[in-house]
């Protein structure tokens, strides 16, 4: 039988009504013409109208924030139940097992609106999941959603032993949620007696501590990106600023470079780079340094320091459009005073991991850069984050990671 569905019904401007029929699933308020949103609960479901009264999808309504409805699906019959989410989980895991293969074991699973889950990151590592929520909707079928996972990482052969939660972004109270995190309860998964879980990527062994590294704990995107890093490096002398847990220097390491500084503002994340280092056997090859990289960059210049191999992977400048100026001059200013420590010959990895920084406006940063710093750059590589991060190409906020591999001549 048939299940009938009735969700209350929003009219959009044609402006919302184009961008949705290019794929974009985000309405914003001031897009809404009509609208009875008091009668509403935060959350529900809302199927979105064009202006002539025509279906055009339907998603979570989210009350407080500007991103009013995010839309799930174009399926009119859709009842967005239990086995809908199964199946979004599903297409998701399998696409990671296909794009992934051996590298399954640690990537991540959901990647919120490129996986038709708005708002939601999942990070895998090993048996262990972390995730993010940030969107309203998906915070009340969250519990549909890991049972799922849970599930299907069951039918590939992983027992899941926890699923932490890291929802402490500032944008969770825009969307009227609160801040917290701690290990996720409930009878279908454990609670492990450890935040911290080792991995292997790249042929290298990580500590990762869900509950107080970076984001979920570490940065999965720029995987294959270190491997290109890694095979640059043979007898470079090589200086990795923003180290976080070492990732990027300890490939230059495996790849052979004679010695690699790992710099980074955080002494917790300077003492697990150091402990990852140990653990892999490289610490005769590495030194670790807790500094500012814009306080360290200048002194090092000013004391002639001896560097062919620089790599800046800082975190995202701007968070918002406003600030956009804002973090060009942030990385200007490191990119110029690495391009004026190399010498000739040398080479610079640079990144931008913010989607409010376009890929149009770092290029054009980092020309303005070696114009200053007296240069000319080579580009060696461009790339993206590792295709377990998938680019929905009708929403360009999923497109965010610029990789730069760049030669000073």
């Amino acid at each position: 039988m048939k299940q009938e569905r009735s969700f209350p019904k929003a009219c959009v401007t044609p402006k919302a009504e184009a961008a949705i029929k290019r794929g974009h699933p985000w309405v914003y308020a001031d897009e809404i013409t009509s609208f009875e949103e008091d009668a509403v609960d935060n959350g529900a479901l809302v199927d979105v109208m064009s202006s002539k009264g025509r279906y055009l999808g339907t998603g979570f309504l989210s009350k407080n924030s500007k991103i009013r409805i995010r839309i799930l699906a174009s399926n009119a019959n859709e009842t967005f139940g239990e086995a809908f989410w199964r199946r979004r989980v599903r297409y998701s895991l399998d696409m990671r097992k296909t794009v992934m293969q051996e590298d399954y074991s640690n990537c991540r699973l959901i990647f919120g609106e490129a996986d038709g889950i708005p708002g939601l990151t999942v990070d895998r590592y090993s048996d262990i999941l972390s995730t993010e929520v940030l969107s309203y909707g998906t915070e009340q079928v969250k519990g549909y959603i890991y049972k799922a996972l849970v599930d299907c990482l069951a039918d590939d052969g992983v027992k899941v032993r926890g699923i932490y939660e890291r929802n402490e972004a500032k944008i969770r109270e825009l969307e009227g949620l609160p801040i917290e995190k701690g290990w996720y309860k409930a009878d279908f998964v454990g609670i492990p007696d450890s935040t911290e879980v080792k991995i292997c990527e790249n042929g290298i062994n990580y500590f990762v501590d869900v509950e107080n590294g970076q984001k979920t704990g570490f940065f999965l995107d720029q995987k294959y990106n270190r491997q290109a890093v890694a095979r640059l490096a043979k007898g470079m002398k090589v200086l990795d600023c923003f180290t976080h847990t070492g990732s990027f220097a300890m490939n230059a390491a495996i790849g052979g470079a004679a010695h690699v500084t790992a710099v980074d503002v955080s002494q917790t994340a300077v003492d697990m780079a150091a402990k990852n280092a140990r653990d892999n056997g490289l610490s005769d090859r590495m030194d670790f340094v807790c500094a500012d990289v814009f306080d360290l960059l200048p002194k090092l210049t000013e004391e002639r320091a001896d560097y062919n191999f620089i790599i800046l992977d800082p975190p995202a400048f701007t968070k918002s459009r406003k600030t956009t100026d804002n973090a060009k001059r942030g990385y200007k200013e490191i990119n110029y005073r690495a391009m004026k420590m190399l010498p000739r010959g040398g080479y610079l990895a640079t990144c931008s991991c913010s989607h409010f920084m376009p890929n149009e406006l770092f290029r054009k940063m980092l020309l303005e850069a070696a114009r200053d710093a007296g240069v000319s750059l080579r580009l060696i590589e461009e790339r993206r984050a590792a295709p377990d991060h998938p680019v929905a190409m009708a929403i360009p906020e999923t497109d965010y990671l610029k990789f730069y591999l760049l030669q000073i001549i």
